[in-house]
């Protein structure tokens, strides 16, 4: 391999070295995103972004599926607005960014950059929702967001971010909790589906829940270095925001009544998820589902008569199924073949003389480097299979990843063993309820609470803590 071949590859700092160095390496070298001159914020490139529009897509049309409308709402909120419900704005007043000026004036009602969007919501549910007739409104929006992070990092924590957000009212608290979990469900059916990205489906503790919220639920994902990332949420705020902005409606029994209300959302830390979960010192891999490019056709001596002509007609053949592109550039197949290795490109066809006159060709597939010569009259039906065997190969790993560094402990010494002798990860552990037996497991570990499974396991009668009758086991762990 050439000098300037071996480079693409050599730059990536290996994630055994220095995961957070390898991370970056890769958002960096394969074109993902790229700091600016304002702290805390990127660039998304197009080959970031296209990933952004697949998730989107595929989002968009479960949401629409579920009866979701999509809005927007402002990206300004009064202060004064903000103030109404108390336990929400005190929540996000660390992160919150203010417009104090409009020109040359002062305003007098300072404004509130979007942090999230549910006080704006309510303006409009307390202007439109007077009847039962009205209800359920089931709203959504794509829009940026603002929250003034102190530690930063692309595509996990910025400033300012990209997500979807959203918002529903309805008459009764049965419906918002079936809304609420009904969506956890979406989420956790497209990181698995789409993103082959296994997830923990949970209620968060109380002292992690939502601003505002009377309950929380999240899906948890296990990055390979160990920590856990939070890739969704999805929150029920009962009657609390309806009492606080005053949305009050006529019910079937002509009584002014107040409704219910959810929230959930993802953001484009999800693309982060997707580079922690699946990536290697080679680069990226991508889920076929979100990646830009789903197929990319390489020549082998394409200088020889044919051998362009026959990629050519390869492409046209897979275009109308895949995202299929033809690197017909003069750089070398070997450069090229780490160059879509880095990028996480699924599968890689090789066609050179020797095959078009076999009429066979070459697929390789990103998240195992595997070959398998295929007839050139069965291509549709062998890239159809081979994306699957991606998806499913990569799913299957991440599973591995995460049942390899999640420990069941009885005690908080067996926490700290585990995590001594195994390295970062998932830990079982059962819980009597209270706060501070949550915030001492933390203080004598380094791993909080990342949510209270559905799926509950009987792992002892008493607290790892405290020793004392428990109620629930939860799932702990370091968290981004």
């Amino acid at each position: 391999m050439a000098e300037n071949e071996k480079k693409a590859v050599e730059e990536i700092t290996s994630m055994d070295d220095d995961f957070a160095k390898w991370y970056t390496d890769i958002v960096k070298k394969a074109e993902l995103a790229e700091y600016t001159s304002v702290k805390g914020c990127m660039v998304i490139r197009p080959y970031g972004y296209a990933i952004w529009e697949n998730i989107q897509h595929i989002l968009d049309t479960r949401f629409k599926e579920t009866g979701h409308e999509n809005v927007c709402m402002p990206m300004f909120i009064p202060e004064s607005l903000l103030q109404k419900e108390k336990d929400h704005v005190e929540g996000f007043a660390p992160e919150v960014a203010w417009v104090t000026h409009g020109g040359d004036e002062k305003l007098e009602d300072r404004l509130c950059v979007r942090p999230t969007s549910e006080t704006l919501f309510c303006e409009h549910y307390a202007n439109v929702v007077h009847s039962y007739r009205d209800l359920p409104k089931l709203y959504n929006q794509w829009v940026s967001v603002v929250r003034w992070e102190k530690t930063t990092r692309p595509f996990l924590r910025t400033r300012e971010f990209l997500w979807q957000e959203g918002h529903t009212i309805h008459a009764t608290a049965e419906e918002a909790i079936a809304e609420t979990e009904r969506m956890l469900n979406v989420y956790a059916d497209f990181c698995e589906d789409s993103l082959a990205m296994p997830v923990l489906k949970g209620r968060k503790t109380d002292s992690d829940k939502f601003a505002g919220a009377e309950a929380t639920y999240a899906i948890e994902a296990l990055m390979h270095d160990g920590k856990s990332l939070q890739a969704g949420t999805s929150h029920y705020f009962g009657d609390g925001f309806a009492k606080a902005f005053e949305i009050l409606y006529t019910n079937k029994d002509n009584q002014k009544v107040y409704p219910y209300q959810t929230s959930w959302g993802v953001t484009t830390r999800l693309i982060g998820a997707i580079i922690m979960t699946h990536g290697d010192d080679r680069g990226l891999v991508l889920p076929p589902a979100v990646a830009p490019v789903q197929v990319m056709i390489i020549p082998v001596a394409q200088h020889k008569p044919g051998v362009l002509d026959m990629a050519e007609q390869l492409r046209a053949r897979l275009s109308g199924k895949y995202r299929v592109k033809l690197d017909a550039s003069d750089n070398s197949p070997g450069w090229k073949f780490s160059e879509y290795e880095m990028k996480g490109v699924p599968l890689r066809i090789e066609i050179g003389p020797r095959d078009i006159e076999a009429g066979k060709c070459v697929i390789v597939t990103r998240h195992n480097c595997e070959k398998e010569v295929v007839e050139l009259e069965n291509l549709e039906e062998a890239v159809e299979r081979k994306l699957r065997e991606v998806h499913d190969g990569m799913y299957e790993k991440a599973l591995r990843n995460r049942e390899k560094h999640t420990y069941s402990c009885l005690t908080v010494d067996e926490i700290k063993s585990a995590l001594e002798n195994n390295g970062d990860g998932f830990v079982k552990a059962m819980w009597c309820g209270d706060e501070s037996c949550e915030d001492k497991v933390k203080e004598l570990t380094g791993v909080g609470s990342r949510c209270i499974p559905f799926e509950q396991e009987q792992l002892g009668d008493k607290c790892v803590c405290c020793g004392k009758p428990a109620k629930c086991m939860v799932v702990w762990g370091k968290a981004y």
